[in-house]
């Protein structure tokens, strides 16, 4: 398996675990040290290899940072659908998957997306993949190109 999909699948984890924290109970994301406490304690316990962990890092950390920009954008791009009335995997997924898009350059695109369908089949429902495809390659679409081939 290569190592930036198992990093994605485990920043899809903790990205979850999160989502439902706040879904619950609209506790805040955590940032700085405790964010970083955190990951280390998930990398820790689960065995995450050290050659994971700076990307799954990059992921959730960049993700939390920017989860209101990222609602934002998916909001706009997911019509039909409150960000808060999508499944927590779907928009754990999709969250991360926009800031990879968005914010990780040496990424090409059509890889972000793929990655995301395919954490979408293995995390989701049926549907997952389409709805995901389809939300992505709309954001895609409207992201400039530069550094970032699609």
């Amino acid at each position: 398996m290569k190592s930036r999909h198992r990093a994605r699948e485990i920043a899809l984890q903790i990205l979850y675990q999160y989502d439902l924290t706040w879904h619950s109970s609209q506790k805040a994301a955590p940032q700085g040290q405790e964010l970083t406490s955190n990951l280390l304690y998930h990398f820790n316990h689960f065995n995450v290899s050290e050659d994971l962990r700076p990307f799954a890092a990059q992921l959730v950390a960049g993700t939390l940072r920017e989860m209101t920009h990222l609602d934002a954008l998916l909001e706009k791009h997911a019509s039909n659908w409150k960000v808060a009335r999508m499944s927590s995997v779907d928009r754990s997924l999709l969250r991360m998957a926009i800031f990879e898009l968005v914010h990780v350059i040496d990424t090409p695109h059509s890889v972000v997306i793929d990655e995301a369908i395919e954490l979408g089949k293995q995390f989701g429902t049926s549907e997952t993949p389409g709805f995901i495809n389809g939300i992505l390659d709309s954001i895609r679409i409207q992201i400039p190109t530069q550094g970032n081939p699609a």
